[in-house]
């Protein structure tokens, strides 16, 4: 990483660009904002140090031009001790981090190792998107938030590489995508993927359906018949639910990864495979292997790079781009969501992660009414959701009773009779309640 200090002190500079050095940065030095900007104009500049008190201009209006010339670049700016207004200044305009004066050393190095690593992961990002536009691949991957930048960056990593890698995740959060895009990443790109889900099919055929079986080999087996293994040849095989493969199988699947040779069933003649393992799990894989449940071997096998994708709920940023990409596939004629709506949504848990997300937006698009989603559209383990989180009994019971009965007059055009009428109980007691919860149109 290139980094620019600026400052005007000489053993300011001096001292920074001693201890950078060593620690095997690569620095430059500047004296003033002008010197500094210049510098920055003629190097490919990832990080600058800025002081904020200099002679000819302050940090922070060197550092706004600097983010006129790139937008992208990362800055620490070192304030006077206690100049807490400024700090909070200088991290509105753009910068990364502060330090106060003394610098300490050892947290200095701490912020820049931080944001080294959020730089490496920009990159990666940058990668990876550049190559789906590229190659106008089949999928999209849709989020900006902190989470999916560090799998994202994972991904770009992980698809160079030939070995086995196990995706984590809870159900719903997009383990087959993750899979499909490190093949497609990978200089395996143009050869086959092919997905297994180990769930889906019966013990009594899974082997057959890894590695193939020839003709009269069971009842049934009319012809030869390729496997998985075979049709995957030299691409990507994708292990679905992995931790549901059967016991009795888990040994030849070892065996497979290990000498990377199968047998199809009937046959003792052996067939060379290259493939590369991708496997996916919603379970505790370590727990199972505990409990007797799966192969050890077979755990670390798999499990030679891991990957975990995160849950929705650590993620909520990403739920407005979510939001519009849903829609844009799902409607014909434009529709939005209201922003109480949206804010409902956000801070709903999402127990199926994205994949509910998408059902939910497909039951609104559906039985919407206007162009306008509104809180009172959606589910009502939504709408309820904050009144069961927190509080006594009666203080979620009165917020059930203001949101049902909020709900009830939306749906009624706030027509009062028709709502009371729908929530069984008189109009007079209607009216007494909104009163109570000060609910008004």
């Amino acid at each position: 990483m290139k980094i620019l200090i600026v400052d005007d002190e000489d053993m300011q500079r001096e001292t920074l660009q001693g201890f950078l050095d060593k620690k095997g940065y690569s620095t430059l030095t500047a004296a003033n904002g002008r010197e500094g900007l210049e510098l920055f104009n003629t190097y490919p500049i990832q990080l600058v140090l800025l002081d904020h008190k200099m002679p000819d201009m302050n940090g922070d209006e060197v550092l706004a031009r600097m983010k006129e010339i790139n937008p992208l670049i990362h800055a620490i700016m070192i304030t006077a001790y206690g100049a807490v207004g400024t700090a909070v200044k200088v991290m509105q305009l753009g910068a990364d981090d502060f330090l106060e004066k003394p610098v300490d050393l050892v947290e200095l190095l701490a912020k820049i190792e931080a944001i080294e690593q959020q730089v490496a992961e920009e990159e990666d990002v940058a990668a990876v998107n550049e190559t789906i536009d590229r190659k106008e691949m089949p999928l999209q991957v849709i989020g900006e938030s902190p989470a999916m930048r560090k799998l994202l960056s994972v991904v770009q990593r992980v698809a160079q590489t030939p070995w086995t890698a196990l995706i984590r995740g809870e159900t719903g959060t997009g383990k087959e995508l993750i899979a499909r895009l490190i093949h497609l990443l990978s200089p395996r790109s143009q050869a086959p993927f092919i997905e297994v889900n180990c769930a889906a099919i019966p013990e009594n055929l899974f082997e057959s359906e890894l590695f193939g079986h020839e003709k009269g080999s069971f009842t049934g087996a009319t012809g030869r018949r390729k496997g998985r293994f075979e049709l995957a040849q030299t691409g990507s095989l994708f292990l679905d639910e992995v931790g549901e493969l059967p016991l009795s199988l888990q040994a030849k699947l070892l065996r497979a990864l290990q000498e990377k040779k199968i047998s199809r069933v009937g046959s003792e003649e052996d067939i060379e495979v290259d493939v590369r393992v991708l496997a996916a799990t919603n379970r505790d894989l370590k727990q199972q292997v505990t409990d007797g449940h799966f192969r050890e071997d077979l755990y670390y096998r798999l499990n030679v790079l891991e990957i975990e994708i995160p849950p929705l709920r650590n993620r909520k940023e990403d739920i407005p781009l979510l939001v519009d990409f849903f829609l844009e596939r799902y409607t014909q004629h434009p529709i939005r969501f209201d922003p109480e709506a949206m804010a409902t949504l956000i801070k709903f848990p999402f127990p199926g992660n994205v994949r509910e997300l998408e059902h939910i937006i497909q039951r609104l698009v559906t039985m919407a009414r206007g162009t306008v989603i509104k809180p009172a559209d959606l589910p009502a383990e939504m709408r309820f959701h904050k009144a069961t989180e927190q509080g006594t009994l009666a203080d979620q019971l009165e917020s059930m009773e203001r949101e049902m009965i909020i709900t009830a007059l939306e749906k009624h055009d706030w027509v009062q009779t028709r709502a009371a009428e729908s929530l069984g109980i008189s109009e007079r007691v209607l009216r007494y309640k909104m009163g109570k919860h000060s609910i008004k149109k």
